[in-house]
């Protein structure tokens, strides 16, 4: 008795299972194939693409149900954590463009990011703490550690001195609330923190950037279009995921950021301009969209 070989997937099938990769691995081990084999017996005779109703259907729902796996566990915790994970990439970024004049500290900064985005939250404060007090030595033109010559020049990314434009009391302020979010989340240590995406290196490299300009050359504290581009992306993701789970732990990461963001545009009250405050606006306007999306009023269907 010969066995019968397996039936190449037809061009419909491969297709779809294309599509199903947006739906979490686990979805797809426990409920691929079957969803595969009704997607196969409702489609009509001798078509080869999908239709776009369904193909639209099967991204949407895939990325329902990727948020929807995020929305797992503490939602304060979560949130805490991811809040903190977005301002040490911050603070990374302000030390970017400065790594060839100071290696060791952009080293320990980018070192406290990799701990924070691991969950390492016992590896990830002292090298907070170090590089948060050599940051505010050099706010304030300072000595810590070792010996930095002042003011510390660019070698990329931007044209501007390292916080020539920041006071020591922002740069501060934004390293206690990375250093007091890390004692909370080590006071939790019975709950395993997620480990986060990567995407985090890139969006550093993009906030540090300088450009493109969107202020008039002349303002004293100038900020870039790509980092407006990436803090406006992220907050509105937030707020879609909120939307779309009801979960409020990304509107809390958005609101810790909103803090320190606002920290720092307080401490140059008197040289903001419209284009400052339009900038908060958007972030504001984000933040508290997200805040107010889990509270949405349910849509129930009539009998």
């Amino acid at each position: 008795m010969t066995a019968t070989a397996p039936q190449p997937p037809t061009a419909l099938e491969r297709r779809y299972r294309r599509l199903l990769r947006a739906y979490p691995r686990k979805y797809r081990a426990a409920h691929g194939d079957e969803l595969l084999d009704v997607l196969l017996e409702s489609a009509d005779a001798g078509r080869t693409v999908p239709a776009l109703r369904e193909a639209w259907g099967l991204l949407t729902g895939g990325v329902r149900s990727r948020v929807a796996h995020q929305a797992t566990g503490s939602a304060w915790v979560d949130g805490l954590h991811l809040g903190i994970t977005a301002v040490a990439a911050a603070n990374l970024a302000a030390l970017l463009p400065y790594a060839a004049a100071i290696p060791l500290w952009t080293l320990l900064s980018a070192l406290a990011l990799l701990a924070v985005l691991r969950g390492r939250v016992l590896v990830a404060f002292p090298l907070s703490l170090v590089t948060g007090v050599k940051a505010v030595a050099v706010a304030g033109g300072w000595q810590a550690f070792n010996r930095t010559l002042l003011p510390v020049e660019p070698s990329f990314l931007t044209p501007q001195g390292l916080f020539a434009d920041s006071s020591p009391f922002a740069v501060a302020a934004t390293y206690a609330v990375v250093l007091i979010g890390l004692l909370v989340l080590a006071s939790r240590r019975r709950e395993a923190l997620r480990i986060r995406s990567w995407w985090w290196w890139p969006a550093a490299v993009a906030i540090a950037w300088a450009g493109p300009h969107w202020m008039e050359e002349d303002t004293i504290f100038p900020l870039s279009l790509s980092r407006l581009a990436v803090e406006a992306t992220a907050l509105g993701l937030a707020l879609a995921c909120c939307y779309l789970t009801r979960d409020h732990r990304w509107a809390l990461a958005a609101g810790i950021y909103l803090l320190v963001t606002s920290i720092e545009l307080t401490t140059h009250a008197e040289e903001l301009t419209r284009q400052h405050l339009a900038y908060w606006g958007v972030l504001t306007v984000l933040t508290l969209g997200a805040t107010s999306a889990p509270f949405r009023r349910r849509r129930h269907c009539l009998d």
